[in-house]
């Protein structure tokens, strides 16, 4: 029997429009497929359907299946939503050509313009689980066989480009090649309609189409007319993609991926990738498709050292200008940094070529991220109206190490096609532009946790998508300026209200409301008359009954009797900071002297922006009670606990003395509670900081010696910095709150990384030889590659031995108990080897992958547990971001733990569930995506504090100059110069109380990844046998134990801390227990 193929000429076209992945063998297969039939290209969704009634044979029916699934959907209304409308899209990338498609199933009629040729770019996308289940009901398995098989979950750019531009060309979209979009041709006179400028030559079917939908997808750097975009700008960022020729060798494809890898959770690679090769990264991330793709991000003084850039330059266009980059030092870059990462195992790595011919690598810049303001807009002129719209890049440039940018591009084009479809409904056009806003609204929160968990009923309804939809959430009065009449003048807008203007809230607006609230708190104990912001304070007393009002128990106003005024002052900052989580901007003697009236203020200031809340009570002396007080367990407070028990626990370790005293982390770092703050021993006196944490503490900076201004100081050990100075010695990283210390030799800071060890050591690299530094494939095949790396122990304090009695109770987790109780440190000769402990889900994946896949044969009842613990697997709720981590918490029952353990042991069963298989593996990438996507996300917005803090720093130094300068002016005069000077304070401490937010999820990562490692490190000393353990194994194997629970126990801390702000921070009447 002949084949279709051989029967039918346009059964061989369509076989080869299927198969084609260069861009013109795509359109001229397609092109001999519409002449074959007798049809014109771009007839819209009927052409769709000519297609399909005289391509009748199995090999299309299976595609035409799935597209009339999509296009049956109710929304599209059997393609008449829209049938009336005309669109042009202005970008063939995939999110163009992805609102192209549903703009076409809605009926519409839809030409696309694109300025280049062909595809070419070979980057790799990460594609979330609804956009794999999207492209896949789009008929993508159809088009390229590879499409996510397993457990990949991405593609290059080009796959998906041809792969939707064969979607589209099907469905009826008229694309024109090599045409650039350059503006846009209003109606002359009534009765036309809108016209697009392009070039460099119009076609001849272009010239008079005239539509009245644009959808721009053109990219960052083309934005229609008329739409405004915001910066946001963070520290300056390089990033390095490479592609390497996959020649699909064997031993290529059994290289791991990197899912991604960050310094700020494992500062072991990186450093080691540093000693082997000059090369200092932030993270690097390694995806396997067409090419051998690399995406990394490098720091300057990195590529200056080893001549990638020439000279540095403080503009990043001149910086990174091909004449400023030596092709061939990047090219040697890349090699080394991609050889570490794999091992080598890559073999001799070969570019791949961009559209030019040249090696695929490039250097780009991404400190600065563009955001619309605003989505839509609709434009009217002679009667006529056009709504525009944006999607992709142009709407929101997407942070590539969040891999967020091509799911939230779908989103955005869906939600462009469903504003359409409401446009053509007879919608108006606010009503319309308000629900695409409010749409808007959601897309930069959007992530696979918070969006409706079953992928398959996603559709162009936002409900199908958004769980939290409220499409009213703008209002039509508030997208006026968006509907432009362009005969009148059009709206001046202003671009950027984030950072201007209004004071912050909270904000103590007026030196009057601020001296009032400090009046008021402070009223009712004797000898305390505040009538100023300065001489009022400078015996001490207004301060320590304003610390008492707030935390009453640490001290009686009684017991200030004996204290003169330096001493109580002192006591009232230190408790300040070590109870309330206020740094001190100011030196004790500068407030007793009142030289600094300014940095007083803004001290104040900041007390009143935490309890402005809290009602005055004059009646506090005779009952004092922390009762209906609001909390102040914030993250500045748990840092800087935890900054201090570090630094005892250090002083302990190198022998020093501690006044008798554990360092317990549960005392003093971790536990700043509300109902019992730690109160000083009885009958001994408050003392002040010691004289030589005073010395630096005036207006010159501890370690550079320079002036320091009000808002530049940064409190440290008593001491004040610049921010700027305030960096570790060795890697001059920044340095934060409970990440680094002081050596006592020294004296310089350090981070916990580069910290030197004094007396014994414990850490760093006597956990092993470097090459656990590294991700060995043989030892670990999961995508986790650099993960397995050792980290230095940040801060760890000695652990009680197991055989003692305990000191303190100890939280576990379930998963946790069962790790921890399965151990045996002294067995017994004669006895079994201990057992081993339970692995996670990720452990196994990375143990069944290996070996020889030589089975030993499973249980009876096997096969029905592992269908079991898949549905639990799919059906298990997301763990908490306390409990996140990269392994798996899910506790089994003991019948499915104990087949999982024997599915991990045996490695050849595993080949007999490739679908438990893929279910561990894709588990075990989606936790570590998870936990790379935060971290970058922290690394950004940390870039991005930093520079807004060096931005306030240089307005604040100018409005406290302006106040000195004028000091003898009369107050109506400073007064609008004060309130700029609160506005710029409140600001700085809100950024402050982000940042350490963000400081406490680092150190979660940080603690996640220690775990991680000491598990796994701990397990390979369990699988030996118990016989042949030397006492040096059992010693490290004790101490390893050690360090595990004292990382179980900071994260028990750290969980006990956040839930005891989340019960604080819920609403209550003022007054009110509890």
């Amino acid at each position: 029997m002949a084949s279709p193929t051989a029967t039918n000429p346009a059964h061989a076209h369509f076989e080869s429009f299927l198969q084609a992945q260069l861009c013109q063998d795509v359109l001229s297969s397609f092109q001999g497929l519409c002449e074959a039939l007798g049809l014109e290209p771009g007839g819209g969704l009927p052409q769709y359907h000519k297609i399909k009634a005289q391509l009748n044979y199995w090999s299309a029916k299976s595609l035409w299946a799935k597209l009339d699934k999509r296009a049956g959907q109710p929304v599209y209304q059997q393609g008449r939503a829209c049938a009336h409308t005309k669109c042009l899209v202005v970008g063939a990338g995939p999110c163009g050509l992805r609102a192209a498609v549903e703009l076409a199933l809605l009926g519409a009629r839809v030409v696309l313009v694109e300025k280049r040729t062909k595809f070419s770019r070979h980057n790799v996308l990460h594609l979330w689980p609804f956009t794999i289940h999207d492209l896949r009901a789009l008929g993508a398995k159809k088009f390229y066989g590879r499409f996510c098989t397993g457990t990949l979950d991405h593609i290059s750019i080009r796959q998906l480009q041809l792969l939707l531009l064969k979607v589209a060309l099907l469905v009826g979209v008229e694309i024109h090649w090599g045409v650039t979009f350059t503006g846009l041709q209003p109606p002359p006179k009534k009765g036309s309609g809108w016209r697009a400028q392009l070039q460099p030559s119009r076609p001849a079917q272009l010239a008079n189409y005239e539509f009245d939908v644009l959808i721009s997808a053109a990219g960052g750097k083309f934005v229609p007319e008329g739409f405004t975009v915001r910066e946001m700008r963070g520290k300056l960022a390089i990033g390095i993609t490479v592609n390497f020729v996959n020649g699909r060798t064997v031993e290529e494809t059994q290289v791991p991926e990197i899912s991604g890898v960050a310094r700020i959770y494992n500062q072991s690679f990186f450093q080691s990738l540093l000693k082997a090769t000059g090369i200092d990264l932030e993270n690097i991330v390694y995806y396997k498709d067409d090419t051998h793709y690399f995406v990394m991000t490098a720091k300057k003084q990195c590529l200056l050292r080893l001549g990638v850039l020439r000279q540095d330059w403080p503009e990043t266009d001149r910086l990174l200008g091909s004449a400023n980059v030596v092709p061939e030092a990047l090219q040697r870059f890349v090699r080394a940094a991609a050889d570490f990462a794999t091992h080598g195992k890559l073999g001799k790595l070969e570019f791949a070529r961009d559209a030019h011919g040249r090696p695929d690598i490039s250097a780009f810049d991404f400190t600065s991220m563009m955001r619309a303001e605003s989505s839509a807009r609709v434009q009217e002129k002679h009667g006529a109206r056009l709504l525009l719209g944006l999607v992709g890049d142009c709407l929101v440039e997407p942070f590539w190490p969040l891999g967020t940018g091509v799911a939230r591009g779908f989103l955005a084009a869906f939600d462009a096609a469903w504003m359409v479809k409401r446009w053509a409904e007879g919608a108006g056009p606010l009503e319309v532009l308000a629900e695409r806003e409010s749409l808007y609204q959601l897309l930069s929160q959007t992530s696979p946790e918070n969006m409706h968990r079953n992928v398959a009923q996603y559709g162009l309804d936002p409900a199908t998508r958004y769980p939290t939809l409220n499409l009213r959430a703008v209002t039509p009065n508030q997208v006026r300026d968006l509907y432009d009449v362009v005969a009148k003048e059009p709206v001046r807008r202003n671009s950027d209200k984030i950072d201007g203007g209004k004071p912050a809230t909270g904000a103590a607006g007026t030196q009057e409301e601020l001296l009032r609230w400090c009046q008021e708190q402070t009223a009712g104990y004797p000898g305390v008359r505040v009538t100023d912001l300065s001489s009022s304070w400078a015996d001490g007393r207004a301060l320590c009954a304003l610390v008492h009002r707030l935390r009453p128990g640490l001290l009686e106003p009684s017991e200030l009797q004996g204290l003169g005024a330096l001493e109580a002052t002192a006591w009232a900052l230190k408790m300040a900071e070590h109870e309330l989580g206020i740094t001190p901007v100011l030196s004790a003697k500068a407030v007793v002297a009142g030289s600094d009236p300014l940095g007083l203020i803004a001290y104040l200031s900041h007390f009143h922006s935490i309890f402005k809340n809290v009602p005055p009570n004059p009646g506090v002396l005779e009952g004092p009670t922390s009762q209906g007080f609001p909390a102040t367990s914030s993250a500045v407070l748990f840092l800087g606990k935890l900054q201090r028990t570090l630094q005892r626990t250090r002083a302990q370790e190198n022998g020093e003395d501690t006044g008798g005293k554990k360092p317990r982390l549960e005392v003093e770092a971790n536990s700043p509670s509300v109902e019992e703050p730690p109160a000083p021993d009885s009958g001994v006196p408050p003392t002040p900081p010691s004289q030589n944490q005073e010395a630096g503490a005036g207006e010159l900076c501890a370690l550079c010696g320079e002036h320091l201004y009000i808002l530049e100081r940064l409190c440290a050990e008593g001491r004040f910095f610049h921010r700027n100075c305030f960096r570790c010695h060795t890697c001059e990283a920044m340095l934060w709150q409970g990440g680094y210390g002081q050596h006592p030799e020294d004296g310089h800071f350090y981070c916990l990384q580069h910290l030197p060890q004094t007396g014994h050591k414990e850490d760093g690299t006597d956990l092993g030889p470097e090459s656990q530094d590294l991700p060995t494939p043989a030892e670990n095949s999961m995508p986790s590659g650099p993960s397995t790396s050792v980290i230095p122990q940040e801060g760890t304090s000695p652990v009680p031995d197991p055989s003692q009695p305990t000191r303190r109770l100890i939280r576990l987790s379930s998963p946790e108990r069962q790790r921890l109780s399965s151990l045996n440190l002294t067995p017994d000769p004669e006895l079994e080897p201990p057992p081993k402990p339970p692995r996670s889900c990720a452990a196994l994946a990375r143990q069944a992958l290996e070996g020889s896949f030589v089975g030993w044969g499973v249980p009876g009842q096997s096969p029905q547990v592992v269908v079991a613990m898949e549905e639990e697997e799919e059906q298990s709720p997301s763990s908490s971001d306390e409990e996140k981590e990269a392994e798996e918490t899910v506790a089994l029952d003991s019948d499915t733990e104990q087949a999982l353990l024997t599915l991990a042991k045996n490695s050849g069963t595993m080949s007999k569930y490739p679908t438990w298989r893929r279910t561990l593996m894709r588990r075990a990438r989606e936790e570590e995506m998870k936990r790379f996507c935060k971290a970058q996300a922290v690394q950004r917005r940390l870039n991005e504090i930093e520079t807004a803090l060096g931005e306030l720093e240089a307005e604040g130094t100018k409005v406290e100059l302006a106040l000195r300068s004028h000091s003898a002016m009369l107050a109506q005069q400073k007064s609008p110069w004060l309130e700029q000077w609160l506005q710029l304070v409140q600001k700085k401490n809100s950024l402050l109380a982000e940042e350490a937010e963000l400081m406490l999820t680092v150190k979660e990562l940080n603690l996640q990844e220690q775990q991680l490692q000491l598990d796994q490190e701990l397990r390979g000393y369990m699988n030996q046998e118990g016989t042949l353990k030397t006492p040096a194994d059992r010693q490290a194997e004790d101490q390893l134990l050690k360090k595990l629970v004292d990382v179980v126990n900071q994260r028990d801390e750290l969980i006990r801390f956040q839930e005891e702000r989340r019960l604080s921070e819920l609403p209550s009447k003022p007054g009110a227990q509890g």
